[in-house]
């Protein structure tokens, strides 16, 4: 298997010598410069093993494996039955398979000096915006996934927020994969100015039965004051790839707000990191996860207290049933001087079959000693004497774990301020043929 993977590890190296010149067209040479230090990092680190700390649960060999395909950019607009509809005012733009982006809006127009392009066009238009915080915060030398997308990226969203300035409807950055098995580098870049606000969805979607590998990189930067929710959706085939990163940098007295959505995919794995570059930082992190079949979901999470007085808090909850797999590790990091900290971090989980198997691993790292630090983790079935409670009404077996399957979710889904997307989830847990259900006592 390790002869495998370093024989896989050397394709990508090689793979960017051949369109290294191609690459070199989007953005400066100080972004080349960028990536040739990341597909050198790549080469010296390769792929994770199950031998890493943080992969340990996790094996990459199915990703590794994957065709090297890089989708090449196609002119003309993608077929309207390809793209999801805009649902509600809003403003949406489109990735669909390797069709440059296409955006959408319906309501009001995007206010004075807001930014919603492809990031490859934003590299030419507004380079100065770009290039300050483009591959400055997702670290290539954290991630072999992060290096390989800071190499290989050709196109992403960009979203800027000028200062001030409050957009009252979502952004939807929207990626779809419906045909051939690619490797997608998907980049975003979201920066939120001074006391500004905004709500931005990211969705990947794709069809059933293709392998393809999604390599997503988001790097959001919120600035003194600024207030930003963010949802990630993630709606893949369940024979698809997923790693996704998430950096965030906060400044002085910024808000930031995060729900992590995973329905789809075979192999999933999202890092969320924050860092609380300042004081007054106010940052939740939130997630629900739901597995069946043979899928994996797991979700690494990590909030770097690196100054005083900033709060956090963080939930996320799984729902696990057949043979799927879960894994949450979490930690909070609370650096010497980040005195006054307050961070709260709870992980749930239900098992709805006795294959189903959640890893677990809620972690603390405190060096300051004035700080207001918890974490904890519950695994368990759905209670039997809930489940007597409803059937003793009445209620069948069936339905009986349908309202309380649903209601364990709720508490994540009653978060979600964004109406769509929270009727959608809804609904997906209330259907009978996505709700995920453990086998039924004779």
């Amino acid at each position: 298997m390790v002869a495998m993977l370093e024989q896989e590890n050397n394709a990508y190296p090689g793979e960017f010598s051949r369109i290294e010149k191609e690459l070199a067209k989007v953005g400066s040479p100080a972004l080349l410069r960028q990536r040739k230090a990341a597909i050198a990092r790549f080469g010296e680190v390769g792929f994770p093993t199950t031998h890493d700390e943080e992969w340990r649960f996790t094996d990459v060999a199915p990703i590794a494996k994957a065709p090297l395909a890089l989708p090449e950019i196609e002119d003309g607009v993608p077929p309207p039955e390809a793209r999801s509809s805009l649902a509600g005012d809003g403003y949406r733009l489109s990735f669909v398979n390797g069709y440059r982006p296409v955006f959408e809006q319906q309501g009001a127009k995007l206010p004075t000096g807001v930014i919603v392009a492809s990031l490859a066009e934003a590299l030419v238009k507004h380079k100065d915006l770009v290039e300050p915080h483009l591959a400055h915060h997702a670290r290539v030398d954290g991630s072999a996934f992060t290096a390989l997308n800071t190499a290989f990226f050709r196109d992403g969203a960009f979203v800027h927020i000028p200062k001030g300035v409050v957009v009252s409807a979502p952004i939807h950055l929207q990626f779809l994969a419906t045909t051939r098995p690619f490797a997608w580098q998907r980049r975003t870049l979201i920066v939120a100015g001074e006391n500004s606000q905004a709500t931005i969805v990211e969705g990947y979607d794709g069809a059933d039965g293709n392998a393809y590998f999604t390599n997503a990189v988001t790097e959001v930067v919120a600035l003194p004051g600024a207030v930003l929710d963010h949802y990630k959706v993630q709606r893949e085939g369940k024979s698809a790839f997923h790693v996704g990163t998430m950096q965030v940098t906060m400044q002085r007295g910024s808000t930031f707000t995060s729900h992590g959505i995973a329905l789809g995919g075979g192999l999933v794995r999202n890092d969320a990191n924050a860092v609380l570059d300042a004081e007054g930082c106010t940052c939740t992190l939130n997630g629900l996860y739901l597995a069946s079949g043979q899928q994996l979901i797991d979700n690494h999470t990590r909030i770097d207290h690196a100054k005083p007085n900033c709060v956090s808090h963080e939930l996320y909850k799984g729902i696990l049933d057949g043979k799927a797999r879960g894994v949450f590790n979490g930690k909070i990091y609370v650096h010497p001087n980040a005195q006054k900290t307050d961070a709260k971090q709870t992980n749930k989980t239900l098992l709805l079959s006795d294959d189903a198997v959640i890893n677990t691993k809620p972690q603390l790292e405190i060096y300051a000693d004035d700080v207001k630090c918890m974490h904890g983790a519950t695994i368990g079935p759905l209670d039997a004497d809930s489940i007597f409670y409803l059937r003793s009404r009445g209620i069948g077996l069936a339905e009986a774990r349908c309202l309380l399957t649903f209601a364990f979710a709720n508490d994540i889904i009653r978060r979600i301020q964004v109406a769509p997307i929270r009727a959608q989830l809804e609904d997906v847990l209330l259907a009978a043929q996505h709700l995920p259900r453990g086998e039924e006592a004779p």
